[in-house]
């Protein structure tokens, strides 16, 4: 199966591309491959590998390019990450202000990672502002408070009290100075987002065209994640659990329906029917199993489902251990997902969910970064024996993608370790 709407390709690269991308299709569907798929998914290690600083990998479109382009050539993996648009987002970022992460040289070193600010961007008696409204309160109070670009946008009325005539009055409010200053910067911040975009679909187009598929195009978010993660924070959302458990449910249930339907319209917009869905509160020891099972699982397993209908392929990243999630996490249609774990342990959630999802990982990233080539050929091996061997559907990968301090030669003894041992 060849995915949709390829650039022109030679023969020689046409036969690569279509190889490494049935080679990951057989996983999906629990086929046995022709051999072990390789996914690649590095952030900030590339500028470890082209020796630049993490700030100029963000800032300089070209340069991450070519250095993206160098490492696909010479790794060769079966699926890759959108590497431009993860790392280059410098100047989107400083276009819209954004006020909800720090990046390299800006809050934090030119060599220090994504650093995230968790604060309660939603406050507790706001829940019923945003189910009212949801479009509402995005414009009038979420955003001003997490980009820049947007305040003075919450001088805008309240939309849907506008209606014949006063529809015509209540335009006066784009005349504001706050409002119109807000759209102006917002333009510049979507021109600055658009030129990102572009150079990410230059960049993928000139993959494909070599014979190098993408893993994903596209990222969501899990419905849980997503209210506590952006809108109410850590230590807000563990206080709702108990305080405001009625909301919270309300809540989960109207943006499930809104991150499903959004979700579903981009991916196929993509033309790559992969999307990436990293979890943040899933882990054993973030919540106890009753809560997973009242407030968690439930809403993402119907989106999931959602997904699933509308022939998307969903990859769920698994963060840290959940272990004692595996019997839940497998009520899904088999031969639909890959399942993507960092810390949980590989060969137990083959026995658990081997019949049902390919899975993705999990080197460990202390390993990745301090070990030798010999313990990252070692690892591999394990893998290798006790999942792809025994009838696992396993495409290798480190545990989140190649950690940013990793030596050079510990991925190039991964990659030549899964050609060795995987066939």
């Amino acid at each position: 199966m060849t995915m949709p709407g390829i650039p022109a390709q030679t023969p020689a690269a046409k036969a690569a591309y279509d190889a490494r991308w049935n080679r990951v299709m057989d996983c999906v569907a629990l086929r046995q491959p022709d051999r072990l798929p390789i996914g690649m998914q590095p952030t900030f290690w590339l500028a470890k590998y082209g020796d630049i600083t993490c700030r100029r990998l963000m800032y300089d479109y070209d340069k991450t390019a070519e250095i993206a382009e160098r490492a696909i050539l010479e790794f060769e993996p079966d699926g890759h990450s959108p590497m431009v648009l993860a790392t280059a987002s410098g100047q989107a970022l400083e276009a819209l202000d954004f006020k909800q992460l720090q990046w390299p040289g800006h809050g934090v070193g030119d060599n220090q990672p994504f650093q995230y600010l968790d604060r309660e961007y939603m406050k507790a008696d706001e829940y019923d502002d945003f189910l009212l409204d949801p479009t509402g309160f995005y414009l009038r109070k979420y955003l001003p408070r997490v980009a820049g670009a947007f305040e003075g946008i919450d001088e805008l009325p309240v939309l849907p009290s506008m209606y014949y005539t006063r529809l015509v009055m209540g335009t006066r409010a784009f005349a504001r100075p706050g409002v119109r200053q807000a759209l102006e910067r917002m333009i510049a911040a979507g021109e600055e987002a658009e030129a990102l975009f572009q150079r990410h679909i230059a960049f993928e187009d000139r993959m494909a065209a070599l014979g190098y598929p993408a893993s994903y195009m596209y990222s969501s978010v899990s419905p849980y994640d997503y209210i506590a993660d952006y809108f109410r924070g850590a230590k807000q959302i563990m206080t709702d659990l108990f305080r405001r458990k009625d909301k919270l449910l309300e809540m989960l249930e109207r943006v499930r329906i809104i991150i499903t339907r959004s979700t579903i319209e981009a991916v196929k917009a993509s033309g790559n029917p992969f999307v990436f869905i990293p979890t943040h509160w899933a882990p054993d020891s973030f919540m106890s199993d009753q809560q997973f099972t009242t407030f968690w699982w439930p809403p993402f397993r119907r989106m999931l489902l959602d997904l699933i209908a509308a022939d998307i392929i969903p990859i769920p990243m698994w963060e840290s251990d959940c272990t004692k999630r595996l019997e839940h996490i497998k009520d899904i249609p088999a031969g639909k997902c890959i399942y993507w774990f960092e810390r949980t342990d590989m060969v137990k959630a083959f026995e658990v969910l081997g019949d049902v999802v390919a899975l993705r990982g999990n080197l460990s990233p202390s390993m990745m970064t301090t070990g030798t080539p010999a313990d990252v050929d070692a690892a591999v091996r394990h893998l290798v024996d006790n999942v792809f061997n025994k009838g696992g559907k396993l495409i290798l990968d480190c545990a989140f993608g190649i950690p940013d301090e990793t030596p050079v030669e510990n991925v190039r003894a991964m990659f030549t370790a899964a050609r060795k041992y995987g066939g």
